[in-house]
Formats: structure tokens, sequence, C-alpha cells
């Protein structure tokens, strides 16, 4: 068994291929000229599974405008050239405050999600919000069936309700083509009035034994119908008074220990199939940085401590805490040397739509690489979880 090595140039970086032959190589100009054009046209394939420009595009995840790929040619050419590993669907447009913005009918969504997955030999991550109550991309008015809240199923606390409704859920969310919703959220209700979490009924209870009990009744309606789930928001967004929406969110003072109580569970308990991280800041836990962007909260605390392996997602990156503090490059760097997996770009913020933005977090990625700001070994890391996690769809 030989390992050659052929360096060749690709978007004006030079990759390393590696071509594994079981062949015997007999040094002699005529099979020497030979194996160099053999390895020579694998070169040619700059789009290989295994090169760092794949696997760092499996990293992006990344919301589009559009009902049909017919509307938007961008996000073809994202999905099919770049080889972004998933997208994130919505129903209103807030850049033009404008609907639909990806979903108008359930036949409508399932021929979209059917068309985005033959554009990639791989297994897409095709995702959306669907908690129920306020946070419900797919309304009734599009012909969805009707969802209940968190806050309500938890206050109700009859388990066999709470299965009904994330049975039906995961069914919808199935037969539509969707494969990852961004639920159950398992922040607990501590300030009531959290105008991001409380306000708007997203948490189940103030209780973890609750949260956990309804929250796994979620997450395995969706295993039984091929759709995986995912805990939001690390570490905890239940007691904070500001939207990370909006901007900057400090929980200092509001956060509590037993706010890492649900993961605690659920992770030991087997009932996790990922983790979305959120941007609130908590100078006890990081003096420096928000949730998202911290090793101490995302390695340190999540992988080290509640000892969680798979795949984590940042929430979304265009959301006002990271893009008021941070720039694109130097969100991008932290995040990933935080830990985290999957970066979320919803191209859906208040300010602005970027047909390029897929493009513009690729190649930060690639430079901080070339930069030795993040190490090709981080970034293989993550493309191992990803791939982990599209196994089980």
């Amino acid at each position: 068994m030989k390992f050659i090595k052929f360096i060749f140039g690709y978007n004006s970086k030079k990759y390393i291929v590696i071509a594994n032959y079981n062949l015997k190589i007999i040094m002699n100009k005529s099979r020497l000229l030979t194996l160099i054009l053999i390895i020579h046209s694998f070169s040619l394939f700059s789009q290989r599974n295994d090169s760092l420009s794949y696997q760092a595009a499996q990293m992006l995840m990344m919301g589009f405008r559009g009902t049909d790929l017919s509307q938007n040619e961008q996000i073809v050419s994202d999905v099919k050239g770049l080889n972004i590993g998933g997208v994130i669907l919505f129903e209103y447009d807030l850049p033009s405050k404008s609907r639909p913005r990806n979903i108008s009918s359930s036949q409508q969504l399932q021929k979209l999600c059917a068309d985005l997955q033959q554009l990639t030999d791989n297994k897409l991550f095709v995702a959306i919000d669907q908690e129920g109550g306020k946070v419900n991309r797919l309304k009734t008015n599009y012909g969805f069936p009707a969802t209940a809240s968190a806050h309500y199923l938890g206050q109700l606390d009859d388990a066999d309700s709470t299965r009904f409704y994330a049975d039906r859920m995961a069914k919808t969310l199935s037969d539509c083509g969707i494969n990852l919703n961004f639920s159950p959220c398992i922040d607990l209700n501590i300030n009531k009035n959290c105008p991001i979490i409380g306000k708007v009924e997203r948490s189940f209870s103030d209780n973890p034994d609750r949260v956990v009990k309804h929250a796994e009744i979620f997450v395995e309606a969706h295993r039984t119908h091929g759709v995986l789930s995912c805990l939001k928001h690390f570490p905890g967004h239940g007691s904070s008074k500001e939207d990370s929406h909006d901007g900057f969110t400090d929980i200092t003072e509001t956060w509590q220990e037993i706010e890492l109580q649900p993961y605690r569970m659920m992770i030991a308990s087997g009932m996790c199939d990922a983790v979305m991280s959120s941007h609130v800041f908590n100078a006890n836990l990081d003096a420096d940085y928000p949730g998202t962007l911290s090793q101490k909260i995302i390695t340190a605390m999540l992988r080290d401590s509640l000892g969680w392996d798979g795949c984590i997602f940042s929430d979304d990156m265009n959301m006002g805490a990271i893009t008021k503090n941070f720039g694109l490059k130097e969100s991008i760097a932290l995040a990933i040397n935080a830990g985290v997996d999957v970066l979320i770009f919803s191209n859906n913020s208040s300010e602005s739509y970027d047909p390029l933005l897929a493009q513009k977090a690729l190649n930060a990625i690639l430079e901080l690489v070339d930069e030795r700001v993040i190490t090709e070994e981080r970034i293989e890391e993550s493309y191992r979880r990803i791939m982990q996690a599209k196994g089980l769809l």
C-alpha cells in the first residue's frame, strides 16, 4: 500500500490530495510517468468529497429566497457548486417584510425540498424552526395542521397530548422533506417576561424535570419519522431580559446553574441529536465572548463537562448579538474555534439580504485556515460530526 501526495492549485490556494493505491510501484521511467498521469487526473476534480473546501462548505447552513429553485439561481450554485451542508427555510422574508419566502403550501414545500436534495450527491440538511405556537413556520393558512406551544403543553403536562402534537408535527415535516428541526426549546422559563422565550411561550416549564419529560417526547417522535431534532439554546436563554436577535444580551446576573440540567439529563439519556448554541453573554462563564463564540462555553462546558460529542449548530450568525459586535470573518473564526460545527446564516435579518453570503463565508473559512487561525484538523473534526449526523437521516 502506497500513499502518494500531489499538490495542485484550487482558487489560488494549495491543497493536498492523497491518492490511495493498492499497487506495487516499480520505479522506472515509463511506470512512474503513468503513475504521475493517474494522480494528475485525480487532481482535476477540484470538488473532491475529502477536500478542505468541501469539508468547510459542509459547515455552512444558508437561508435563501424563493418558493422554487427557478426563483433563485444562487442557492442552486451554493448547493451544487460550493457544496454547502444545509439550508434553513422561512415563511416570512424580514428584509422585504413580505411573504411567502420559502413556504406557501405543503405540495410546494415538498417539491422545493426534493429539488434541493437532487442538487447534491450527499444528504443535505433541510432545516426549519418548527417549535409550535408562535414559532411556527408551517402555518394553518398554508394548509398545515395546527400546533400547540411548549408553554401550553407544559402547563397541561399530559404526555399523550404532547405526543399527539409532536407526532403530527414530525410527520408533517417528514412528508414535506424537512429532515432537521431546530426544536425542542429546552430553555427554562425562569424570566416569565423574557422577550424571546417566556413572553412568546417557547418554554415547557421552569422545572427541568418537566422540560425534559416533554422534550424527550418531541425527540422520540421526530426520530420515529426520520427527522433530527436540535435542543436549544445552550447554555440557556430563559433568564434573559433582552432578545439576542436585536443585540448584546447579558445574562450574567440572571443565569442559573439549573439551566444546564435539561442538557445534562438529555445527553446522559441519549435523547439528544444535536445542540444549538445561543449568543447570550455571561461574564461568569466567559468574560470576553458570548456563548456561540466561547471556547469555555462550547468546548469546556458542553463537550468536556456535559460530554456532548455530536453536532453543535450555531444560532443565526446574522443576529444582532453577533453582527453588531463582530465582523463576519472574526465571528466565523471564534465560533469554529469555540467548537461549533455548523454555522447558520439565515440571510433573513432586518438589515439586508446578501446573495453572495455563502461564498463570502466559505472564503473566510479557507482564508482563516491559510492564516493558521483555524487548523485543518478542526475542520475535519466538524466534518466527521456532520457526516455522522447525516448518516442518521
